[in-house]
């Protein structure tokens, strides 16, 4: 058996090294994909709020958000010192022999911020986790008599065998089997979503739906749902009895200026909600999904159904410490106000970017502390410039936007040390997101990069691009 490598030993690898062991252990893709990017050439040494500190010495901005986990920004000093109280005070991690009060207060402070009889919780891991948890509570709510769910044409539910069958996203492009009985309705469409209520009703009225699961800000492609149609899919589904479930796992604890973004439309419950990302503030893997009380009492408040769905870590002692913490912070420190400001400083200095290439972006949209832009091509790439990207990349039909897109995120961080990444769902999207604890210096540092990236023209970046991928 080879030697085992330390902690010690993992804290002192170099890039190099680093690269090699995951070529051999891990995926030797992802290091032909992410090495490409500056970024994929560099090792952090630590992180602060909106700022990564790497080994030599550099500082990075970043605006991504931790992709929706960062809300809290990094490493936020009461998120450490909740974590140290914990550990120092040696509590118990996990033991389902015993209730923990930890559970149960972070239940409890749910049941008082969401909106209506939205108060019966249960903490998984991950936000495909709580998808998947929220879809078999619609299934056994209905007893298995109903073999439908639907989602929208543009869902992102997570990669997850279940969770998969519910997206409709290029992301997820391999027929992997997944729940059965899935259908789609156009993304903010009534009269879809009725023909697709049709096709699953019987000739006596009786419908054969047992969820709807649908997210109102779709995060990957930067469109949110009208409260009219949010409100009559809410009346569709009560009428007809169908569980209507809410992802708000990128949007929720104040990303677009509300604490969930369905709390942007009075009035408006769903039955089942879900949250991860940033529910942990960037240090605890914990996810959750929240119910109606009458719901989860006919699905499993039983004594026979009490344990019907459990997950190995339910219960994290130090994951729901930190989570009950960051919580907190983003209710005392305002987390949908900072979005809101966040918001109109990032959307009013993006339109303005946006006045000044008119040829080279296309579009700009977005919520709060969540934008895209949305580049235009233009001209065909040149073929030589197009031979030198990976064979994958060429070969997409989306290739022009992912490369145009993809040679901005590398001059934001090659030329300005901001970090940016880019959505994935149809639309291509440089996607700006940063942590709710960004201030307007940081916005400001932002827009200024991007705008004077955009002045190199798209054939002078994507040329940076490839030399960058072939010296790199």
């Amino acid at each position: 058996m080879s030697e085992l490598l330390t902690l010690d030993d993992a804290e002192n690898l170099t890039t190099e090294q680093v690269h090699d062991l995951y070529q051999k252990f891990v995926s030797r893709s992802q290091v032909s994909l992410i090495g490409s990017f500056g970024f994929g050439r560099d090792l952090v040494d630590h992180a602060q709020g909106a700022w990564i500190h790497l080994r030599d010495g550099r500082r990075i901005l970043d605006f991504t958000g931790g992709v929706g986990v960062l809300n809290h920004g990094h490493n936020h000093p009461r998120l450490l010192t909740a974590r140290r109280r914990f550990q120092e005070a040696r509590r118990m991690e996990v033991h389902k022999n015993y209730f923990s009060p930890y559970v149960a207060a972070l239940s409890h402070n749910l049941a008082a911020l969401l909106p209506g009889d939205l108060n019966i919780s249960y903490f998984p891991n991950s936000g495909a986790e709580a998808v998947e948890g929220a879809v078999k509570l619609a299934y056994k709510y209905h007893r298995g008599r109903r073999g439908t769910v639907l989602h929208t044409d543009i869902a992102f539910h997570g990669k997850l065998l279940g969770a998969g069958s519910l997206a409709a996203s290029p992301e997820v492009h391999f027929p992997y089997p997944g729940i059965p009985g899935t259908d789609t309705f156009g993304y903010d469409d009534v009269d879809s979503f009725l023909l697709a209520l049709e096709r699953h009703t019987d000739s006596a009225g009786d419908s054969d739906v047992y969820a709807v699961v649908l997210e109102p800000f779709s995060a990957s492609s930067l469109r949110e749902c009208s409260a009219a149609f949010l409100h009559e899919v809410r009346r569709v589904c009560t009428e007809r009895d169908i569980v209507l479930i809410f992802d708000e796992v990128y949007t929720g604890w104040g990303k677009t200026g509300a604490l969930f973004h369905f709390m942007h439309h009075p009035g408006l419950v769903p039955d089942i909600v879900t949250t991860s990302k940033s529910f942990g503030g960037g240090k605890s893997s914990i996810s959750g999904y929240i119910t109606r009380e009458p719901l989860f009492r006919a699905a499993y408040d039983n004594l026979a159904d009490a344990t019907l769905h459990s997950t190995t870590y339910y219960g994290f002692g130090e994951e729901t410490a930190t989570a009950l913490e960051a919580v907190a912070i983003a209710v005392e420190d305002d987390f949908p106000g900072r979005a809101r400001a966040l918001g109109e400083r990032l959307g009013d200095g993006l339109a303005r970017i946006a006045a000044r290439h008119p040829r080279l972006v296309r579009e700009v949209r977005g919520r709060g502390a969540l934008h895209g832009v949305f580049l235009n091509p233009g001209p065909e790439v040149p073929a030589r410039l197009r031979a030198a990207l990976p064979t994958s990349l060429a070969k997409d039909p989306q290739a022009l936007a992912k490369i145009l897109t993809g040679a901005v995120v590398a001059a934001l961080y090659r030329d300005h040390g901001v970090l940016t990444f880019f959505g994935s769902n149809r639309a291509i999207a440089l996607i700006a997101s940063p942590p709710l604890v960004a201030q307007d210096d940081e916005v400001d540092l932002f827009l200024n990069a991007l705008d004077e990236v955009l002045d190199q023209g798209a054939i002078r970046l994507i040329s940076a691009l490839v030399r960058e991928k072939v010296t790199g």
